[in-house]
């Protein structure tokens, strides 16, 4: 999934610089509001540094949809806030005392990007940056802790995607984003280890998404 991403990326890239070479007509009649809903593949490209027992950390991708609302200030340049929450397996690997089950986790990551689309026909490209602040819920501590705590984070987001308009309202959506985020654990495993395990993870998901919009 992390080179599915990487070439993604890369032929978005590719398709907005062609776009971007194109005559753009002016046209001050355009849609200031666009919503889409897709439905996304959330893969963690996950990496920890675990206190006392070492080890790494293992979370599961997940299959969820994503609500996205745009404002257009002009017929380039948009703001998009981004709506998915998603459900995570969790466990420690490689540690001093074997793999460990750490349950699951909701993770809900509103994230706000500004974008620019290269308008001029019915493919239309776009990029776009900004941050997420994520929030940690809904934690199943699994069968060896006796409670974790997740830290809120804030971090940033990368974005491309390409939306083909089957009319003037209508149009199909491929989106990729990439996230850097990451979050202090707390792992309070008196019961079975005697100890409590803090642990820094970097999350930072593949996030790739196709769905459908309508603009307004």
């Amino acid at each position: 999934m992390r080179k599915l991403g990487i070439c993604l990326m890369i032929a978005l890239l590719g398709t907005a610089n062609l776009v971007l070479g194109q005559n753009q007509p002016d046209n001050d009649d355009f849609s200031k509001w666009q919503f889409r809903l897709r439905g996304i593949v959330v893969t963690p490209d996950e990496s920890a540094d675990i206190e006392v027992i070492g080890g790494d950390a293992s979370i599961s991708t997940a299959f969820v949809p994503e609500f996205d609302i745009s404002y257009f200030f002009d017929e380039n340049w948009s703001v998009e806030l981004i709506l998915a929450t998603a459900k995570h397996d969790v466990e420690a690997t490689g540690t001093s005392v074997g793999d460990l089950d750490l349950g699951s986790v909701w993770l809900l990551p509103p994230t706000l990007t500004g974008q620019y689309h290269f308008t001029g026909g019915d493919l239309v490209p776009y990029l776009g940056a900004g941050v997420n602040f994520t929030i940690f819920y809904g934690v199943d501590e699994g069968p060896v802790a006796d409670d974790i705590d997740y830290d809120a984070t804030l971090g940033f987001a990368l974005q491309g995607g390409i939306d083909y308009m089957l009319n003037d309202k209508w149009f199909l959506n491929i989106d990729v984003k990439r996230l850097f985020l990451s979050t202090d654990a707390t792992v309070d495993a008196t019961t079975a280890l005697g100890a409590t395990v803090g642990a820094d993870v970097d999350i930072n998901p593949w996030i790739i998404g196709f769905g459908v919009g309508i603009k307004l």
